[in-house]
């Protein structure tokens, strides 16, 4: 497999489409891109699906890393954020930081209803009670409609995060979402990405500096003691690690 590097990377290079790539293909993408920057890694993933790639992004540091890259490489791939009505107000104000640095506008994809009808309609919040529901409708099901008639889809998580990330491929098929899914900073450690956000003074989350190494939605993130898993102040107090986008064993209608 030949792999397309940053440096010899074009926009107008051919475009290959594609529903879903063979088990043999991922595999031998993985193996073409296992000593592959993130860059090398977008790089491919632009020359294979762009227009039909996509990114979501809840712009944690690692997917203002990603962002920072895509500029570069093609700005004109696709952005959402899952705007779930919970997020921090610092969470949308970097939204605009991004646009303003980068000339990228990330998307904002709501559920169907807004916060207070979707609270009304089961008495209350559900994040007290029901996490895993609450996730599963307000950023599971906007996800897989957001995603049709993209092939591929590109996150920002890292392979140090949680074991459901740490036996992620670089390159996988999500049976959730139906498409290909690329994972360019699986590699990269927590240092890696701080390292790379001061070098290129790329745009971060204030909170990132009041003890909030994870941000998610407000209600279900708290500050951190230094010290602490990066992943404690999310759903702090319970087993919840995860809203369940990365989770592949999630099965629909399961609330998982």
């Amino acid at each position: 497999m030949t792999i397309t590097l940053l440096s010899d990377y074009s926009p107008r290079s051919e475009i290959m489409h594609t529903s879903r790539m063979t088990d043999d293909e991922i595999a031998s993408a993985n193996r073409g891109l296992e000593r592959g920057t993130p860059e090398d890694i977008l790089a491919w993933a632009v020359g294979r699906f762009h227009p039909k790639l996509m990114m979501a992004t809840a712009f944690g540091p690692e997917g203002c890393c990603i962002l920072h890259m895509l500029a570069s490489i093609e700005p004109g791939v696709k952005v959402i954020n899952l705007e779930t009505g919970y997020q921090f107000a610092e969470t949308l104000e970097l939204r605009e930081r991004i646009k303003d640095r980068y000339g990228i506008e990330v998307e904002l994809v709501r559920p169907d209803l807004s916060v207070a009808e979707y609270e009304k309609e089961h008495g209350g919040p559900l994040y007290t009670h029901r996490p895993d529901q609450c996730c599963f409708d307000r950023k599971v099901l906007p996800l897989r409609r957001a995603v049709k008639g993209y092939d591929s889809w590109i996150s920002a998580i890292r392979g140090d995060q949680t074991e459901q990330r740490k036996v992620a491929g670089l390159i996988q098929w999500d049976p959730k979402f139906n498409l290909v899914k690329v994972n360019p900073l699986l590699s990269w450690t927590k240092k890696d990405l701080w390292n790379f956000i001061t070098k290129n003074d790329v745009p971060y989350n204030p909170l990132h500096d009041r003890g909030y190494p994870s941000i998610g939605c407000w209600p279900c993130t708290s500050p951190v003691e230094d010290g602490g898993d990066d992943r404690s102040g999310r759903w702090a107090g319970s087993q919840k690690k995860e809203c369940g986008l990365h989770v592949i064993e999630h099965q629909e209608g399961s609330g998982i």
